[in-house]
C-alpha cells in the first residue's frame, strides 16, 4: 500500500488561485485535491481522462462545452459531477469562499513523487549512500 500523509502534499498552481494537489495515484486512477480562491478561473482545458469528482466547500460555475454551445452548472458543497474524456471544460469561483472538492481521474494523470518506488530511490543513492540527486 502506498500512503501519502496531508504534510507531505504540495499544492502546486495550475493558474491564478487555482491550486491541485495529488492525494494517491494507482495504476488505473489519479485522485487529486483541488482549491479554487474567490475570483480564480480555472481556463477552458480538455484532457484524455475521463473525471469524476465531489465539491467538498464553497462553490463553484463549472462551464462544460465551447463557444456559444457551452453550458454552465452551479456546484456546491455536496455535489458531485463526471466529465468524458475530451470534454472540453472550466469552472469559476464567482463566491466569498474558497471552493475545494476532490477529482478521480481514469487513466492517471500524472504520477506524484511520493510513487516513486523504495527501488528507484534506492537507485537514485550516491556509492557512499547519500542522495545523488540536487538540492536544486
Amino acid at each position: 500500500m502506498d500512503r501519502i500523509s496531508e504534510a507531505e502534499r504540495e499544492p502546486a498552481a495550475v493558474a491564478e488561485g487555482v491550486y491541485l494537489a495529488d492525494l494517491a495515484a494507482g495504476e488505473r486512477t489519479s485522485m487529486k485535491h483541488w482549491r479554487i480562491e474567490p475570483g480564480a478561473t480555472l481556463p477552458t482545458h480538455r484532457h484524455d481522462n475521463e473525471q469524476i469528482g465531489y465539491v467538498i466547500s464553497g462553490a463553484l460555475v463549472a462551464r462544460v462545452g465551447e463557444g456559444t454551445d457551452a453550458e454552465e452548472y452551479r456546484l456546491e458543497p455536496g455535489d458531485s459531477y463526471v466529465l468524458p474524456s475530451d470534454e472540453r471544460h472550466g469552472a469559476e469561483n464567482r463566491g466569498d469562499e474558497p471552493a475545494t472538492g476532490v477529482g478521480i481521474l481514469s487513466p492517471p494523470r500524472g504520477d506524484p513523487d511520493w510513487k516513486q518506488s523504495t527501488s528507484a530511490r534506492a537507485e537514485a543513492q550516491s556509492p557512499d549512500g547519500t542522495s545523488a540527486e540536487s538540492d536544486d
